[in-house]
């Protein structure tokens, strides 16, 4: 053993193990308007993921249209997020009312979309299958999963119809897509990420139309219950922390740009290799 080590463990046994606390400093490097010019609809962006999503990219230069379902938080969002917001107060389970709001949705935004981003989820955290519940398991697979499926396809369809010279689907699904998983908040991720490739190849060639998923690590959000001014501490994650939710939306907006052109039917995890462990 050398020397550091058994200074270490010295330390432990006179102090105890230590009680690690971990900050994030976020830097943001706008360099240019990636996005400028686009016209982009992102659900579910009244808080978390979603709304620092609509925020950077209008610093890129976009006009965002956000949904979700409350009224206030989704108003006060669209306050926050300025002259280049717009909103509309929608449901994503409700599936009978999807090509209307699609429709209103393009009127809104001038007569185009560029990119649906499929962000609105849910999770009741049951832990175990034994807790899971028929309610608990349609209401997370008609958000998670039926309704992302059929506003693509609306969103697909419409951008066909209008001739509209291409168009782009990025899904955030999470890094349990990819996990061993018994829960429906898992198996509805792991379904949008069967679903990205192969609707890709539907599209994609023929229509211009771009789909790919970001497959976030546990981030700071109302969902996962970290406050996102906390401890970002992570002793399962292989780098040791949570993530911030402006590492997503920097690299959603990157899966946004036309930098990205030859990223396709890819779902991107961005969880610092957890989900290569195939864990809990």
């Amino acid at each position: 053993m050398d020397l550091e080590k058994i200074k270490r463990l010295v330390r432990y046994i006179v102090k105890g193990v230590p009680n690690i606390y971990k900050t994030i400093d976020i830097r943001q490097n706008i360099t240019n308007e990636e996005l400028k010019g686009k016209n982009i609809l992102v659900t579910g962006a009244s808080r978390g993921i979603g709304y620092y999503i609509a925020k950077l990219a209008i610093k890129k230069g976009a006009k965002v249209l956000i949904c979700a379902r409350k009224e206030d938080t989704l108003r006060k969002a669209a306050e926050e997020l300025g002259g280049n917001c717009k909103f509309l107060i929608f449901d994503v389970s409700d599936v009978t009312g999807m090509q209307s709001f699609l429709d209103k949705s393009f009127q809104l935004m001038g007569g185009r979309i560029d990119c649906l981003v499929n962000n609105a989820g849910i999770s009741f955290h049951e832990g175990s299958f034994r807790n899971v519940i028929v309610d608990g398991f349609n209401a997370q697979f008609d958000v998670n999963f039926r309704g992302p499926y059929f506003l693509a396809k609306y969103y697909i369809e419409k951008v066909e119809a209008l001739k509209q010279e291409s168009g782009n689907v990025l899904f955030i699904t999470s890094e349990r897509g990819s996990f061993y998983t018994e829960i429906p908040y898992g198996l509805s991720k792991a379904s949008i990420k069967s679903l990205v490739g192969s609707l890709n190849r539907s599209v994609y060639k023929t229509s211009n139309i771009r789909v790919n998923a970001l497959a976030p690590g546990v981030t700071a959000s109302d969902m996962t219950g970290h406050d996102i001014n906390g401890d970002y501490n992570d002793e399962r994650s292989p780098i040791g922390r949570i993530f911030h939710p402006y590492e997503m939306a920097s690299v959603a907006c990157f899966l946004m740009s036309d930098n990205s052109t030859c990223i396709a039917g890819e779902t991107i995890h961005c969880d610092g290799g957890r989900h290569e462990n195939v864990i809990n």
